[in-house]
């Protein structure tokens, strides 16, 4: 099955994402299956943990790890074939899974037992869990880094120069962004800067807080909005579009970095809806 986007260079070819990456695509795919029966807990565990269902992190876990591998799945197809056939990044993957599944078990662990996953200090148990975690949250985000790496050595990937840009260095800019806001994040013992009463819909970022959460998210989505700058560079002059795409890369990294400071001062995003 292939879908095609708007660049003739960049399709969605499940047959390939299992051919160039089965370890991630494998895994990406059983995190997404795994959300029925996680669905099925939720709606018949009536337990709820600080107002929600003690599932829903679990779910959001499935649902953000499945859509992380699923790209670097995708992104494998523009590393070099020596670099995608050799020992390193088979053993890259596999350590990479193991970590995203370390993670799983843990989330699951904790909404089974009805308590907090992060920021848990109710025993040793549970704190050497939460450190362990935060190892396993830098390794498997250390996955990006690694495909953005290979695919900025790969000088035959048959793409125009400013989508190659734009898909290694989102890539690289995602570990990168997400290993300081994220790092902060799990030394601060909570999400909020201030006390919050009030959240957005879905995210449920703080309305009246400053909320760390918005950071990370933004900075874990580099790989996804600096690539669709590549695609609209494509139609542009090699130089334009490769200027467009580092002028991108600069703003992004100003935007994650401008609310990660925002939170750290208390102030909600978004804070002028009320």
């Amino acid at each position: 099955m292939t879908i095609a986007l708007s660049a003739p260079t960049a399709r969605v070819d499940f047959a390939r994402m299992w051919r160039d990456a089965p370890t991630f695509t494998g895994l990406a795919l059983l995190l997404a299956l795994a959300l029925i029966p996680l669905y099925a807990a939720m709606a018949l565990d009536p337990r709820l943990f600080q107002g929600d269902s003690p599932w829903l992190k679990p779910i959001k876990f499935h649902i953000a790890l499945s859509i992380y591998l699923a790209t670097l799945a995708f992104f494998a197809r523009y590393m070099s074939d020596k670099a995608r056939q050799s020992r390193l990044w088979q053993v890259f993957s596999a350590i990479i899974a193991a970590a995203i599944l370390y993670e799983i078990i843990w989330v699951a662990a904790a909404a089974s037992l009805n308590t907090a996953s992060h920021f848990n200090a109710d025993s040793a148990a549970w704190i050497i869990a939460y450190a362990v975690a935060g190892l396993g949250a830098v390794t498997l985000t250390s996955g990006s880094l690694g495909v953005g790496i290979a695919v900025a050595r790969n000088r035959s990937h048959g793409l125009a120069p400013a989508l190659h840009l734009s898909i290694w260095l989102g890539l690289i800019l995602t570990f990168a962004l997400t290993l300081i806001v994220a790092g902060y994040l799990s030394s601060n013992n909570g999400h909020f800067v201030g006390t919050s009463t009030r959240q957005l819909a879905i995210l449920g970022w703080s309305r009246d807080a400053g909320d760390l959460r918005v950071g990370h998210f933004l900075a874990t989505h580099a790989m996804h909005g600096l690539p669709l700058i590549g695609l609209i560079g494509v139609r542009l002059p090699p130089s334009t579009g490769r200027a467009i795409v580092l002028a991108a890369a600069a703003g992004y990294t100003a935007l994650v970095l401008g609310t990660f400071v925002q939170a750290l001062m208390g102030q909600p995003f978004l804070g002028w809806l009320g």
